[in-house]
């Protein structure tokens, strides 16, 4: 799939479907905040949230006073969707349409968030494009928070094939220049009830390049 079938999947999907319509959807973001509130040095940390669409993550980190925000989606549908539902708190985010297998970090930030992102890239050259933008994205000593399917998980999601994992094959995947320090699994309840299994895994960004390097 071309990054430009992505995008036009996933903006049919938010212009046609609500919140308790989808999946993925949280009223409470988590494990994904706890994970981020237990490597973020403090409430300036720079978050990057990939694939962050019309999450209630971003709402929460604002909620507990993270002033730093990105988020980033293929969807200009869901981004407006979530910048609608915050309102003029929401203008101090920066909000991001676009793949991230073709999008370029303007800087290296302190922690990049992604729930469900990477598990769609199931094509080798996609996802060493994403893991190449991982390496420049963040920030020597920085972190990832990366959440996909467990290998229990289901096998397609939205009508698209995913790509599943547990802590160990993600960090080998991600290969070097990242630690992998932490991994749990969750079971995600979609709206309807329906039982999803999935896995959190942190990584930590090597200390050997120079602080703020993108490389």
């Amino acid at each position: 799939m071309t990054a430009s079938d992505r995008q036009s999947h996933w903006q049919a999907v938010y212009l046609t479907k609500g919140e308790q319509q989808v999946s993925w959807s949280q009223a409470d973001p988590q494990p994904s905040l706890r994970l981020i509130e237990s490597v973020a040095t403090g409430r300036d940390a720079s978050i990057i949230d990939i694939g962050g669409g019309a999450s209630r993550l971003v709402d929460a980190l604002l909620a507990r006073g993270f002033r730093d925000l990105t988020v980033l989606d293929l969807s200009e549908a869901a981004l407006a969707s979530a910048r609608q539902r915050i309102g003029a708190t929401g203008e101090a985010v920066r909000w991001i349409a676009a793949d991230a297998t073709v999008w370029q970090p303007p800087q290296a930030f302190d922690i990049w968030h992604d729930r469900a992102a990477f598990h769609f890239l199931v094509e080798e050259r996609d996802r060493a494009a994403y893991i190449e933008r991982l390496h420049r994205g963040v920030k020597a000593g920085g972190h990832a928070v990366i959440g996909t399917f467990a290998l229990d998980g289901p096998e397609k999601c939205s009508g698209l094939p995913v790509q599943r994992y547990d802590p160990a094959t993600l960090s080998g995947t991600i290969g070097p220049g990242f630690e992998l320090i932490a991994g749990e699994e969750h079971r995600h309840v979609t709206p309807w009830g329906a039982t999803q299994s999935f896995q959190f895994s942190v990584l930590r960004r090597s200390r050997s390049a120079a602080e703020g390097e993108v490389i």
